[in-house]
């Protein structure tokens, strides 16, 4: 198999300015003969060539060091604002330089030539851009460009770059002008126009151009733009990603809820990775792992409980979460199933996750393992375990080593299930996918809930495989964004109950939950009231007669 090719750096510059119509794009089209991006309306960009590097002292404003750990890498970060300056000279005709205190214009006697021949001389090879910036005697304004996105060709390319892009106002007193031959056209264009017209097939976006056009379709004004562009803000690469579905091939990005499995199961980017979970359908998520997913799909389930089968024929198979007692569902676990079904493992009892464990061990004879919930009022009273898993103790099953951790908080007997080799681990409901989970009191516990997250802070873990959704990368991460999450949430309690208190429940979830749907509302009021006991025990918030306020109020 053939290396895949290198990534190599390169630089696009989004130039903006304010228009009659709000804020407005340039683009440049370039021409169908290019092999890369031939035909398309696209920024002003292009790869990071060697002498882009020797430029630095020419650069005003912003230095190597200032530019590289803006980029979060070692050296080199300015070449890429020299390069974004390059090459929107090159192809657009525009020139972000300093002549004295003011920015370049090619209609004062500072320049003494015309950008066209300039540009003509520079894209021709006559001249290199550094003697071209010596001959002007002006400095690089790289302090008028801002980082906006960082963007890595898709998996699969025979080409692919590793792209930062940048934004600057349009220079004043400058013109835009394609070259005649990379770029064979240009135009001015609100981002709602672009993408319009994109749409009806009129331009070509490439997919980076597109979700930058989507990005900057929120902006009014070039100055709030840039504000964005400036703010600190974490900058993951963007990579797109292919994949499939019933609406054909699509691309994901980051943050895109299938997007960590894709490129868990299509690391090659061929497009065989599903970016929907279909009830029924068997995915193989690892070498000897299954998903299988129930047809109960809702507002509390997502796309309905994945039910996991591990193992093969000769270890026999291990069933996480047989989910709800659904003869169909039951049926569907037994027929993908590579081997006689030996045990049965629910995270916990909930009536989306365990009911099917009973009629899918009397049809196979499985052993069922878990925990009984301390509060089953509204839980699966047919959960009847063959043993009770302990916190901390391992089990080989369907030829996977798990190690059991109790979690407890979504529910008093959650547990999770960390294939140990794999370094996978089994959530339940203890995370999910979408939404935080809901904390029902008494058998949910806030202050629990909290801990358990952190015990897994502690674990090695690659995937999480939720009761709910698709695998989930970087799981420390997760967890962390869970705990701010829930402490914004409970400020939000204190807050609350600072301007409102003394006040019952209902009067308290509009202002917790403002965020959240109203219909949703019944649901959070249990979360609420989860934060308020946890407040309440801790000596934070008091309640009397059904009506909570700031404890010492």
């Amino acid at each position: 198999m053939a290396a895949p090719p290198a990534l190599r750096p390169a630089a696009t510059l989004v130039v903006v300015r304010d228009g009659e119509r709000g804020l407005e794009v340039l683009l440049v089209r370039r021409t169908k003969a290019l092999e890369f991006g031939g035909g398309a309306h696209v920024f002003p960009g292009g790869a990071v060539d060697a002498p882009d590097a020797a430029l630095a002292e020419r650069c005003a404003g912003l230095d190597d060091a200032a530019a590289s750990r803006r980029l979060e890498i070692a050296a080199g970060g300015l070449a890429y604002w020299v390069c974004a300056i390059r090459e929107c000279f090159e192809e657009a005709g525009l020139l972000y330089a300093y002549a004295g205190d003011e920015l370049l214009r090619f209609d004062s006697p500072v320049a003494r030539a015309d950008a066209p021949s300039l540009r003509r001389a520079l894209n021709a090879r006559e001249t290199t851009f550094g003697a071209l910036i010596d001959s002007l005697g002006v400095g690089l304004a790289t302090d008028r460009l801002a980082y906006l996105s960082h963007w890595i060709t898709q998996a699969g390319r025979p080409r692919r770059y590793d792209t930062r892009f940048f934004i600057a106002a349009a220079p004043e007193h400058q013109r835009p002008m394609h070259d005649a031959g990379e770029t064979v056209a240009h135009e001015w264009v609100t981002p709602r126009e672009a993408l319009d017209r994109h749409a009806r097939g009129a331009m070509q976006l490439m997919f980076p151009t597109l979700k930058t056009l989507e990005l900057l379709g929120r902006f009014d004004r070039v100055a709030d733009a840039l504000d964005y562009a400036h703010a600190p803000r974490a900058m993951p690469p963007m990579s797109p990603h292919l994949a499939s579905g019933r609406d054909g091939p699509r691309l994901l990005v980051p943050g895109d809820y299938a997007y960590a499995e894709v490129c868990k199961l299509d690391p090659e980017g061929r497009g065989s990775a599903a970016y929907e979970i279909l009830p029924g359908v068997p995915v193989a998520i690892a070498p000897g792992i299954v998903r299988l997913t129930a047809p109960n799909p809702g507002v509390m389930t997502g796309p309905g409980t994945n039910t996991y089968l591990l193992g093969d024929a000769a270890s026999g198979i291990a069933v996480i979460d047989p989910g709800p007692a659904l003869d169909a569902h039951i049926q569907a676990i037994v027929e993908c199933a590579a081997g006689p079904i030996r045990w049965i493992l629910c995270t916990h009892t909930h009536i989306d996750h365990s009911p099917a464990a009973a009629p899918l061990a009397a049809r196979t004879g499985a052993t069922v393992l878990g925990v009984r919930a301390r509060f089953p009022e509204r839980q699966d009273a047919s959960f009847a375990p063959h043993r009770e898993l302990a916190h901390g103790e391992r089990l080989e099953a369907g030829g996977h080593l798990l190690r059991v951790l109790h979690t407890p908080g979504h529910a008093s007997n959650q547990l999770c299930f960390l294939a140990e080799r794999e370094r996978l681990l089994f959530t339940g409901d203890h995370l999910m996918q979408g939404s935080t989970v809901v904390i029902n009191p008494p058998d949910g516990d806030m202050a629990v809930y909290l801990a358990s997250l952190r015990l897994l802070l502690d674990e090695d873990l690659a995937f999480i495989a939720p009761g709910h959704g698709f695998l989930m990368g970087k799981p420390h991460e997760m967890v962390e964004r869970v705990l701010v999450h829930r402490a914004a949430r409970e400020n939000k309690v204190l807050a609350a109950l600072a301007a409102h208190g003394p006040a019952a429940l209902d009067g308290l979830l509009p202002h917790v939950y403002d965020d959240v749907p109203a219909r949703m509302h019944p649901v959070a009021s249990r979360s609420l009231l989860a934060h308020l006991v946890k407040l309440r025990d801790e000596g934070r918030a008091g309640e009397s007669g059904g009506r909570w306020h700031v404890a010492g109020s």
